[in-house]
């Protein structure tokens, strides 16, 4: 069988294992979270090979070169040669202080533990 000239957005999403049911992947489109060239699309979008697809997930833009289209859902080796992944890196994480909880029941905090409890938060007691 010929390689297809164009695939429905959907499928293609589905089939290179981006979204696990073509549903998830059609929501997805109707949501506004997959745009092609930049543009929001609709579900039966003919995608081709060349185009860059943007698809948000939980919170991040994926950014994907199409290489190649697929109409059936595939391994994620083969899915992984489908595509390349433009997406840029994720900026360095800055450190943030872990949140300092008690068990409940567990009393009010000594004085010994509420200085450990300021210091984590950075509130030393710099005199």
């Amino acid at each position: 069988m010929a390689d297809p000239t164009s695939v429905r957005l959907d499928v293609w999403l589905w089939a290179v294992r981006v979204y696990k049911t073509r549903s998830n992947a059609t929501a997805a489109i109707r949501g506004g979270h997959v745009r092609v060239g930049g543009d929001p699309v609709k579900a039966s979008y003919s995608l081709k090979v060349g185009e860059e697809v943007r698809v948000r997930i939980s919170g991040f833009d994926r950014v994907l070169g199409v290489r190649k289209l697929l109409l059936k859902r595939v391994g994620a080796p083969l899915a992984a040669e489908a595509y390349e992944d433009r997406t840029p890196p994720p900026p360095p994480r800055e450190f943030v202080a872990p949140i300092v909880t008690r068990d409940r029941g567990a009393g009010r905090p000594t004085k010994r533990e509420r200085r450990e409890i300021d210091r984590l938060r950075g509130r030393d007691d710099v005199s």
